[in-house]
């Protein structure tokens, strides 16, 4: 099993758009996908505060940035698995 992290935190609309996409183009017999809200860490705020929803592959540390679409999710994720 993959670690997938979405960086994103509360009242985020533009998060609120990625999280169906995951939920549609993630296999998740393949990948685990966390959300993690970055408000409660200074040092992810300081790296994703204007750039979130980020997701972001644990192992490695490739990072897809927003805008993403369910195109951009599935070659992302492809070239991960």
């Amino acid at each position: 099993m993959q670690l997938l992290e979405l960086m994103t935190t509360e009242g985020c609309h533009l998060c609120d758009l990625a999280v169906p996409l995951l939920v549609q183009g993630v296999d998740p017999e393949i990948f685990e996908v966390d959300l993690v809200d970055i408000a409660f860490d200074d040092e992810l705020v300081e790296r994703y505060g204007s750039r979130i929803p980020v997701l972001r592959h644990l192992e490695s540390g490739e990072e897809l940035n927003w805008p993403f679409d369910a195109q951009t999710l599935d070659k992302f994720l492809a070239e991960l698995a």
